[in-house]
């Protein structure tokens, strides 16, 4: 007899609560768990379109917010300030990786595909991670989520490449302007109606943001501009983005923030979920060697971006070991990345990406032991602001 889909929707969930309840005693960050349920749930939730578009409509929410935390004056100056140590991160952790896999005789496809799921830092883990620590005011952080926020704006225009170039269509130099210049016409169109026409809306905002049914409008703005972006063969993401960053003109973000952030916590799990059910490790663990490497070189990088990139910053040697012990962790972008991949390449970024969030979570609290080993006690250091609050 078949299960109703209300009855597995509701014990989806409940089974989601339960193992996140348990993640958080101890500590685990709730997307490791989720993927980890989705694994072994893949024999009953594998398929499922209801889980793929609910997890869909979940991480589109996230990426939406988190444009809205950035007006078009405020990305510029976050930019130019962690452009350095920004620019560092691409060549190191996705050029390089990039160039580790061509090595060993990967096409290029796959090569960038692993390449950018090595790339980005988890914003999600680490932003959590400094908030339980207590390390939001050490004068790193400023840092940090100045780094995350270079990434953020990185990542989604890659995802939206790797779109394009796994969508089937032979890689030629037309075909990868025309993708260029689909991000930019995107971008562009975002950016103009952020500035012409959202930036004159705020009175309308105030009077009608009470209302119930204002929601409808803002998500729909969310997947409507996310769908665009698909419709022209680019990433939802990007297009979520982009919305996010039209919507912050409104300078309303706080209000509309509090909005929807139910949604996307009811619907972000089931991204996670619906990814681990489509990791299957039937032919075990592939190119374990490559994996090795790639797993050493994704944490010597991150830890150079911290050194090098810190000091150009302005932070203290020391500061600067600590903020590059504390970026080593992945998590969502390289997933969204990882999705786009197939069979091994899948199983191989999954195991990567597992492996890098739990001793990246590791690195993270041992960071400051590490960093006052080698560099002793430090002078005390104004608190620095942190973007965003």
């Amino acid at each position: 007899m078949e299960i109703p889909e209300m009855l597995g929707a509701g014990l989806v969930l409940i089974l989601l609560f339960l193992t996140g309840f348990i993640g958080t005693r101890w500590k685990i960050p709730e997307v490791i768990i989720f993927i980890l349920l989705g694994i072994a749930l893949g024999g009953f939730l594998s398929g499922s379109h209801l889980l793929h578009f609910a997890g869909e409509v979940g991480i589109v929410l996230l990426f939406f917010m988190l444009g809205m935390e950035f007006p078009i004056t405020q990305l510029a100056n976050v930019a130019k300030k962690v452009t350095p140590a920004g620019s560092l991160d691409v060549v190191l952790s996705f050029g390089v990786t990039f160039l580790i896999c061509i090595l060993f005789g990967l096409d290029i496809i796959t090569s960038v595909l692993i390449g950018g799921v090595v790339y980005a830092t988890s914003s999600s883990i680490t932003a959590k991670l400094l908030e339980s620590s207590k390390r939001m005011a050490n004068p790193e952080s400023e840092f940090i989520l100045g780094l995350l926020i270079f990434e953020d704006l990185v990542a989604p225009v890659l995802v939206a490449i790797l779109v394009g170039l796994t969508s089937g269509i032979d890689l030629t130099f037309s075909s990868l302007m025309l993708l260029m210049g689909k991000v930019f016409a995107l971008t562009l169109g975002a950016i103009l109606i952020g500035k012409y026409l959202f930036s004159k809306l705020g009175t309308f905002f105030d009077r009608h943001m009470s209302k119930d049914i204002f929601i409808l409008f803002i998500i729909g703005l969310a997947l409507a501009y996310g769908g665009l972006a698909l419709y022209l063969d680019l990433s939802e993401v990007l297009g979520a983005f982009l919305a996010g960053i039209m919507l912050a003109e409104v300078r309303r973000t706080h209000e509309l923030e509090h909005m929807i952030v139910s949604v996307r916590d009811l619907m972000l799990p089931l991204f996670f979920l619906y990814f681990g059910t489509t990791i299957a490790f039937d032919e075990g663990i592939p190119m374990v060697g490559l994996l090795v490497i790639i797993f050493i070189w994704s944490i010597v990088a991150k830890i150079a971006v911290g050194i090098y990139g810190g000091k150009w910053f302005g932070l203290s040697k020391r500061v600067a070991l600590r903020a590059g012990f504390s970026l080593t962790q992945r998590g969502e972008f390289s997933i969204i990345i990882a999705s786009l991949a197939a069979g091994p390449i899948k199983a191989f970024s999954s195991v990567f990406i597992l492996l890098s969030a739990i001793v990246g979570i590791i690195l993270f609290q041992f960071a400051p032991k590490i960093a006052k080993r080698l560099y002793g006690k430090n002078k005390p250091q104004e608190k620095i602001k942190v973007p965003g609050t």
